[in-house]
């Protein structure tokens, strides 16, 4: 994997107290927290929770092990290797990926061979994975993820570079980084909501990151991260919100039985060079399934850049 900044992850929680720096007046906030999520009806048994205790780290192990032999290979191997990872993580958790592909697979998807913009609706940590299973693409976190125990020695052995939302000094060089991986033909995912949202409702498509995809003449394709319950309704367990931390997710997650992860591809979204145009348009495209999102009361928030 190359080095230089690509997908943005920005998530609510942190693992630990940590103490917060002066926020800006664009520092995105989620209408979300702990009390938006509802434990489902189906619980996993112990064996089977069981399995995923076993399973989880075991994972993680060889994929960071065969990750670190990849980062020199051509880009088509490291692209197959990551969206192979990031589906075994995904089923070592109990999660079921479902792929939908828009009518008449209108929605394909190359692989990750030829770059572009992807952007999705932020609901937790696991997007980045549901994300790469479909798509491969390079990632940005938020700079607490690459101090995480575990979660951290994934994240940088795909390339993960972290970034301060507090600093907008820092959301230019970003940028910069995100267009010169697309020039190069790369895939770059972003989550231009900037935080994380329950999965019942959203926030603004921020169009800093927009920016890059018109810089590089590349296309942007909206993707719809949603997570489900055996039943099809909508799951708020895998969410990171609010007070969370990575084992408040995981546990919710591990415990759970019949857990969908669903990343619904849209069609490719193409700029006259107006980023704000273009990111209220996949804004709308994203959140456009009356069914999956709930947008009342994110009309507020402040658009960055």
């Amino acid at each position: 994997m190359t080095t230089a900044a690509t997908t943005v992850m920005t998530t609510a929680g942190t693992p630990g107290a940590v103490a917060v720096p002066d926020r800006h007046s664009w520092f995105p906030v989620s209408g979300c927290d702990t009390s938006c999520v509802r434990p489902g009806q189906h619980r996993a048994g112990r064996i089977r929770r069981g399995r995923r205790m076993v399973a989880l780290p075991l994972t993680i192990g060889w994929v960071l092990a065969i990750g670190v032999m990849v980062t020199a290979a051509p880009r088509r191997f490291r692209a197959a290797y990551l969206r192979f990872a990031a589906r075994r993580l995904l089923a070592a958790l109990g999660l079921r990926l479902d792929i939908d592909r828009g009518v008449g697979g209108s929605g394909a998807v190359d692989g990750g061979a030829a770059g572009g913009l992807i952007v999705a609706n932020h609901i937790s940590f696991l997007d980045i994975l549901a994300v790469a299973a479909v798509s491969p693409a390079h990632f940005v976190a938020k700079s607490e993820v690459i101090a995480w125990p575990v979660i951290g020695l994934v994240t940088r052995s795909i390339g993960v570079i972290g970034l301060r939302r507090e600093s907008l000094r820092e959301l230019p060089a970003a940028v910069d980084a995100v267009r010169a991986d697309l020039v190069a033909g790369d895939s770059v995912g972003v989550f231009p909501e900037g935080t994380t949202w329950c999965g019942r409702g959203g926030g603004r498509f921020r169009p800093a990151f927009f920016q890059a995809a018109i810089d590089a003449q590349v296309p942007v394709r909206p993707m719809v991260v949603s997570f489900h319950t055996s039943t099809g309704d909508i799951s708020t367990e895998p969410c990171f919100i609010g007070a969370d931390s990575i084992g408040d997710t995981l546990r919710r997650v591990m415990l759970a039985k019949g857990l969908t992860v669903r990343v619904q591809l849209r069609e490719l979204q193409f700029s006259d060079g107006d980023r704000r145009e273009l990111a209220a348009r996949c804004e709308r495209i994203v959140f456009g399934v009356p069914d999956l999102i709930d947008r009342r009361g994110t009309a507020g928030v402040a658009l960055a850049a």
